[in-house]
């Protein structure tokens, strides 16, 4: 009988407890089947390691993209990948559009984003009143001027994912690429669900779309972020994972700090990142037509 690590050792982890060491050994490369140098070099020129930081919802949240932009600045990245709903919730759209566009090599199309283009009748109404600020605000018309018409174009010609050696970028699953939520807790709760998901793909996946940042493995566990600063796991060579990067603009995981990740050869680190919660939650109440709830979730991480 496999027995469980004291509750501070096994704190972040979603998961039934027999198997818990030996998995989460693996993945932080202690143990027997600890994972070494893996075909992550891949993402290189020439060989050469890059570190990518790997960004997803920030949902108009000027001041945490602001505020995870300037802290990657000092982690001596080389290459930015955004994985979608850049809109919806916040304030400010065009200001984070632009912030993506210029600054993110590649940017992925995200449920919120491609509402705005299309049919949000399947969303809550909190987010399909943000989607109708948002289309408001975006929508370009005969007189308006050329940036923003480029803004536009821009959204609607977002890719829904990216391959890149043995990365697989989406916004949702693999199976879905936009709009599936693949949930921390579905490993215990729909292991069929997750099975399917990881028949779905080879190697290794980066998602976002929940707003809940950690790592699922092939054996149906999480590894999560919940209560860390930040959290480094090593990924595996011959198994799969599915990362969830977490979200820069509405964290829900019960920490309000912004959360994004830095993909580096065979590890991947999480960083949470604090900022100005409450100019943003003035910024929504004071559009008058965003929800308060909208407001009021910045505050609590929900």
């Amino acid at each position: 009988m496999v027995r469980c690590e004291p509750p501070d050792q096994c704190r972040g982890w979603r998961r039934p407890c027999p198997g818990r060491r030996r998995h989460r050994d693996r993945f932080l490369g202690r143990g027997p089947g600890a994972a070494h140098g893996t075909g992550a070099r891949t993402v290189g020129a020439g060989g050469a390691v890059v570190r990518i930081a790997v960004i997803s919802d920030l949902h108009a949240n000027r001041e945490a993209l602001e505020a995870v932009l300037a802290h990657l600045a000092t982690q001596d990245v080389g290459r930015l990948f955004c994985l979608g709903d850049v809109v919806g919730y916040g304030a400010e759209p065009e200001f984070c559009v632009d912030l993506v566009r210029g600054h993110a090599e590649i940017c992925l199309l995200g449920n919120h984003d491609e509402a705005l283009f299309g049919d949000a009748s399947d969303f809550n109404t909190h987010a399909r009143k943000a989607i109708e600020y948002t289309r408001s605000r975006m929508l370009p018309r005969w007189w308006s001027g050329s940036e923003k018409k480029a803004r536009w174009k821009w959204m609607r010609g977002l890719p829904d994912n990216h391959r890149e050696g043995r990365f697989l970028f989406v916004h949702g699953s693999p199976r879905d690429h936009v709009r599936e939520y693949v949930l921390a807790t579905d490993g215990f709760l729909n292991p069929d669900k997750m099975r399917s998901i990881f028949n779905a793909f080879e190697g290794i996946a980066l998602a976002g779309h929940t707003h809940q940042p950690g790592l699922h493995d092939e054996s149906l566990g999480f590894h999560s972020l919940e209560g860390r600063e930040s959290l480094t796991l090593r990924l595996p060579r011959d198994e799969k994972c599915l990362i969830n990067v977490g979200s820069v603009g509405q964290p829900r995981d019960g920490d309000n700090r912004a959360c994004y990740a830095i993909l580096e050869d065979e590890l991947i680190t999480w960083h949470r990142v604090s900022y100005d919660y409450r100019a943003a939650m003035h910024k929504i109440l004071d559009t008058g037509a965003l929800p308060e709830v909208l407001a009021r979730r910045l505050a609590v991480g929900k």
